[in-house]
Order: C-alpha cells, then sequence, then structure tokens
C-alpha cells in the first residue's frame, strides 16, 4: 500500500476540508444566491404558466358554452323561420285559391249574363221568324195582300200567342 491517495495523511486531510470549506463559502457566497434567485424566477415562470393556462382554459370553456348558445340560438331563428314560411306558404296557397275561386264565379257569372244575352237574341229572332212565317202563311190563305194596318195588327196577335206559349 504504497499509493500517497489511499494512505491517511492528517495534513493532506486538513487541507482537503480547509479547501472544501474555502470552496463551499465562496460558492455560498457568489454561486448559491444566483442559483437560488434562477430557481425561483422558474418557479415562478411556471406558476405563471400554469396560472395562464388554467386562464386559458376557463376562456375556452366559456367560449364553447357561447358558441353551443349562438348555434342553439341560430337553430331556434332557423326554426322560427322556417314556420313562418310555411305559414307564408299556406296563407298565399289560400289566397291564391280564394283569388282563383273568385276568378271561377266571375266567369260563371258572365257566361251566364252572355248565355241570357244569346238566348234572347235566339227568342227575338225566333219570334221574327215566327211572324215572318205566319205572315207567309196567312197571305198564302188569304191569297191578297193587306193592307199595313191589317198587317201590324196581325203582327200584334201573332207575337201576343208567342208570349203565350213562351211563358
Amino acid at each position: 500500500m504504497n499509493n500517497p491517495l489511499v494512505q491517511l495523511d492528517p495534513g493532506l486531510f486538513v487541507w482537503t476540508i480547509l479547501t472544501f470549506l474555502l470552496l463551499l463559502f465562496v460558492l455560498a457566497k457568489f454561486a448559491w444566491k444566483p442559483l437560488l434567485k434562477m430557481l425561483k424566477d422558474r418557479e415562478e415562470l411556471i406558476q405563471s404558466s400554469l396560472e395562464d393556462a388554467e386562464k386559458a382554459k376557463e376562456e375556452l370553456e366559456r367560449l364553447n358554452a357561447e358558441g353551443k348558445a349562438i348555434v342553439n340560438q341560430a337553430r331556434s331563428e332557423a326554426q322560427t323561420i322556417l314556420s313562418e314560411g310555411k305559414a307564408a306558404a299556406t296563407t298565399l296557397k289560400e289566397e291564391t285559391l280564394a283569388g282563383a275561386k273568385e276568378q271561377a264565379k266571375n266567369i260563371i257569372s258572365e257566361a251566364e249574363k252572355q248565355i241570357n244575352v244569346e238566348k234572347d237574341k235566339a227568342i227575338n229572332e225566333i219570334k221574327s221568324e215566327v211572324v215572318n212565317l205566319s205572315l207567309n202563311i196567312s197571305e198564302k190563305l188569304i191569297n191578297k195582300n193587306l193592307s199595313p194596318e191589317d198587317n201590324k195588327a196581325l203582327i200584334d196577335e201573332s207575337l201576343s200567342n208567342v208570349k203565350e206559349y213562351e211563358a
């Protein structure tokens, strides 16, 4: 065991302890405080980052809740618009149908008026033909031409007979 590193030498032992204490003092004086300050700064940074993350999480939850509320409101408004559209379509359909019915009634009424006018016209033409036929028959029967007064009296009499048959 001649190795000087393994042997206990009291002088080396004292110098080693003194060197260690001196180094400890120098480190405590100049390095320990900056290291502690750096660790404290890092701890504060981590703490503030955690608080910021928590705030961001809360903000995200709030924004999600607002987003859901907006979506629900939009759905509600869409449903309202849809029901209003259906109601408007139903109203328009009813108005169009009522207008079409009214127009059909007007067309039917006009057609009835036209039919009555044409019917009256046809009856008057028939009366005129009946009078002419009656005159022709009378002329042939009498075999002579009557006077204008006799013709008028005969026409009036024939018209009154036709009116009796008409009624």
